[in-house]
C-alpha cells in the first residue's frame, strides 16, 4: 500500500526526528520505506512537504495516528497527483542506473 501525507513546511523540524527515530525497530519508518520531497520540486504547494510510504496498511495507519498533529489535510486529488510524480521521479532514476550499468 501507498500514501502520501502532506505537511506544512515549517513542520519538517518537528517531523524528521520522528521519521528518523529507531530506525532498526521493527515498526520504524526506516525499515518501512518512505521519501520526503518538497512540493516546490513537485509542481505543488510551495509551503508543503510531502512524505511518501510504501508499506503495509497496518503500518500506515500508525504511521497517520502518530503524524496526525503535525498534517495537514490533503485531497484525494492532490495525493493522487503527488503520489504518480514521486512513483515517475524513482522509475526515472532506476532507468538511469538501467543505462549506466546497462
Amino acid at each position: 500500500m501507498k500514501a502520501v501525507l502532506a505537511f506544512p513546511a515549517e513542520k519538517k523540524k518537528d517531523l524528521t526526528p520522528i521519521l528518523e527515530a529507531d530506525p532498526y525497530a521493527p515498526d520504524s519508518f526506516a525499515r518501512a520505506g518512505y521519501k520526503i520531497r518538497d512540493g516546490a520540486t513537485l509542481g505543488e504547494k510551495a509551503d508543503t512537504i510531502y512524505l511518501y510510504i510504501s508499506a503495509d496498511e497496518h503500518f500506515i495507519k500508525k504511521a497517520k495516528e502518530k503524524l496526525k498533529p503535525l498534517m495537514r489535510e490533503i485531497h484525494k486529488d492532490e495525493e493522487e497527483r503527488v503520489r504518480k510524480k514521486i512513483e515517475e521521479e524513482e522509475e526515472a532514476a532506476e532507468g538511469g542506473f538501467g543505462a549506466i550499468f546497462g
